[in-house]
C-alpha cells in the first residue's frame, strides 16, 4: 500500500528509511539538476581527488536539461530525462553523500547496490507532465558548467515537487515489484 510523504531537503538516511517503492513523495526545498555531460566532470574532478562546486552531501540531483525560461519565470520545461545515462557516475556521487536521485526509467544493478548501502532512494518524475513540474520550481541559479547550456548543474528552490519511489533504500524496485504484482494478477 503507498503513502504520500513530504520531506524536505537536505535528507538524510533516517528520512528516506520509511519511504517505500511506489510512495510518492512531495519534495520541499533546494535541489541540483544534472544530466551525463554534468555527472561526467563532476567524477572526473572526484578522481584527480577536488573538491567538488557543490555540496552533494543530503542533496537530490535531478536529472532534467530544462528550455530557457519565459520572462518572469524562473525556468522552462523541465521534465525527467532518462537515468541510465548517469548510472556510469551516480555510484560516485552516492560515495560523496547524494541521498536521492530524481529522473525516468531503469537503473543498473551497480546504482541499486550503491542505494541501498547509503540508504538512499531513486524517485521517478512523471514525463509529459512537465507544466505540472515547472509549476512546483520556484527558482533556478546556474551553479556551474554554464558552458552545457541547458544541461548546465543548477540549484532549483522546489515546493511540492511531486515524485514517485522507483527505488527505495532497500532496494524494494517498483519497476519489478508493479510487474510481479500485474503477472499474479493473471492467474
Amino acid at each position: 500500500m503507498s503513502e504520500m510523504k513530504k520531506l524536505t531537503t537536505p535528507l538524510t538516511r533516517e528520512d528516506l528509511k520509511d519511504v517505500k517503492a511506489g510512495d510518492i513523495v512531495l519534495l520541499t526545498g533546494y535541489i541540483y539538476t544534472g544530466r551525463d555531460a554534468a555527472h561526467k566532470r563532476l567524477c572526473e574532478l572526484l578522481e584527480k581527488g577536488e573538491k567538488l562546486p557543490i555540496d552533494v552531501k543530503g542533496s537530490v540531483m535531478y536529472y532534467v536539461g530544462p528550455s530557457p525560461a519565459k520572462p518572469g519565470e524562473p525556468i522552462g520545461s523541465a521534465g525527467p530525462t532518462t537515468s541510465y545515462r548517469m548510472d556510469a557516475y551516480t555510484p560516485q556521487l552516492l560515495d560523496e553523500g547524494l541521498m536521492a536521485m530524481v529522473g525516468k526509467g531503469k537503473r543498473n544493478d551497480d546504482v541499486v547496490a550503491k542505494i541501498i548501502e547509503h540508504g538512499a532512494c531513486y524517485f521517478a518524475a512523471i514525463g509529459g507532465a512537465a507544466a505540472l513540474i515547472k509549476s512546483r520550481i520556484k527558482s533556478a541559479e546556474v551553479i556551474c558548467y554554464e558552458d552545457l547550456g541547458a544541461e548546465a548543474v543548477r540549484k532549483l528552490y522546489v515546493e511540492d515537487f511531486p515524485v514517485t519511489c522507483i527505488i527505495d533504500s532497500k532496494g524494494n524496485n517498483l519497476y519489478k515489484l508493479g510487474r510481479e504484482e500485474y503477472l499474479k494478477s493473471l492467474n
